[in-house]
């Protein structure tokens, strides 16, 4: 029986990817997608989630709209010289609409009604901030027992990508990663920047998309500009499918090679803050560090093909 799944997200050209993996593997029943601020602001994380989900055909699935900024400190960083302004690469009004609004019931009220109705333990995979998942947990206790694992791509055990010590998503909310990281609930699995920058999509990759049918053309499309600018950082044509790494692991368990240690958040307002550091002591983190990098890329693009047959 597939494994019901939630995915917390704030698209985000790599968001999309993952999006559509996860639209396109029988392993899991994607129920329901929640949003958070990110890459872009709230109104169009949302939005974005409901038209890459109406573009691998999947508008049936709700879209609960959550938190609009972090929990403690406002934070006005966003991702668009990366994600380009509309979070989907200047490419977002080439996509079909959503097929309905935001649901009513809120990030929240959706993640909370899925668990409640599920027969199975709940996947839960946040690719953005941690901020819903950590107000989730805090509002119904009574529903962690109904979590089977959260999946989160964030966080880095070396350099970050914001700052020297942070990576994007953590350091958008650290208090929100301290409280996931550091509970004792619910199992968690942390894929860090350290490893999805070691799996870089090339040109061939990008190609076989670009020519898999009219969804693998879509996604190509709002690709380009990430491409680009991670051409003009890293000197290499190729893009890294961050939050499709994390997301394939939540499908297929041992996907990601992990060792277990506890990982404390950095929040004070310091230079460090953000960073995920391993500790002594604590709640062990499934951290990923290794993979067959080759099958995790050719996972990704053989599942998404499948959406255009």
């Amino acid at each position: 029986m597939p494994t019901p799944l939630i995915i917390d997200t704030d698209p985000g050209v790599d968001d999309a990817v993952a999006l559509m993996l996860a639209a396109a593997s029988p392993e899991v029943d994607l129920r329901a997608v929640t949003t958070v601020f990110g890459n872009v602001a709230l109104p169009a994380t949302t939005e974005n989630a409901g038209r890459v989900l109406a573009l691998a055909g999947r508008g049936d699935v709700p879209v609960g709209a959550g938190a609009a900024r972090p929990l403690v400190h406002r934070l006005e960083q966003r991702a668009e010289q990366v994600h380009g302004g509309d979070g989907l690469g200047g490419r977002a009004a080439t996509l079909p609409g959503p097929v309905a609004g935001p649901d009513p019931r809120g990030a929240l009220g959706v993640m909370a009604a899925v668990l409640r109705e599920a027969a199975e333990p709940v996947t839960i995979a946040p690719i953005g901030p941690l901020t819903n998942v950590a107000l989730l947990l805090a509002v119904h206790p009574e529903l962690a027992e109904r979590i089977g694992r959260i999946v989160w791509m964030g966080g880095a055990l070396g350099a970050g990508n914001v700052t020297g010590a942070a990576e994007f998503n953590a350091h958008c909310d650290p208090e929100a990663a301290q409280r996931v990281l550091t509970q004792t609930e619910v199992p968690v699995t942390m894929v860090p920047l350290d490893l999805t920058l070691r799996c870089p999509a090339g040109p061939e990759w990008l190609a076989a998309l670009d020519a898999g049918g009219p969804r693998g053309h879509a996604l190509a499309g709002v690709i380009g500009h990430y491409r680009a600018v991670y051409s003009a950082r890293y000197g290499r044509d190729a893009v890294a499918l961050h939050d499709a790494v994390a997301v394939l692991e939540a499908i297929v368990p041992g996907s990601l090679a992990t060792s277990a240690m506890p990982v404390a958040v950095a929040c004070d307002l310091g230079p460090a803050r953000g960073a995920t550091v391993p500790v002594p002591q604590g709640a062990p983190v499934a951290v990923a560090v290794d993979a067959d990098l080759d099958t995790v890329l050719g996972e990704v693009l053989t599942r998404i093909g499948r959406l255009d047959r």
